[in-house]
C-alpha cells in the first residue's frame, strides 16, 4: 500500500459519526475505510452501468434452467 502523508480539512462531526458508526479506533483508520468503501461503490455503479448496457441474449429461456 502506498501512503501519504497529508493534512486535511474534515469536517469534524461528519469524521466522529463516521467513527462511532464503523466502530474503528482511529480516524486514520475511518478515513481509510470510508475511502476504500467510496471507491467500490463507485466501482459497483460502473458494473451496474456497464451491465445495463449490454445486450441480452433473445435465444435464453429461463424456464428452461428450473427444475
Amino acid at each position: 500500500m502506498n501512503h501519504m502523508a497529508t493534512n486535511l480539512a474534515l469536517d469534524n462531526s461528519l469524521l466522529e459519526a463516521a467513527l462511532k458508526i464503523g466502530g474503528l479506533k482511529t480516524k486514520k483508520d475511518t478515513v481509510n475505510a470510508a475511502l476504500k468503501e467510496y471507491v467500490e461503490r463507485r466501482k459497483q455503479k460502473d458494473i451496474i452501468t456497464l451491465f445495463g448496457s449490454m445486450p441480452g441474449d433473445e435465444d435464453y429461456d429461463y424456464k428452461k434452467a428450473r427444475v
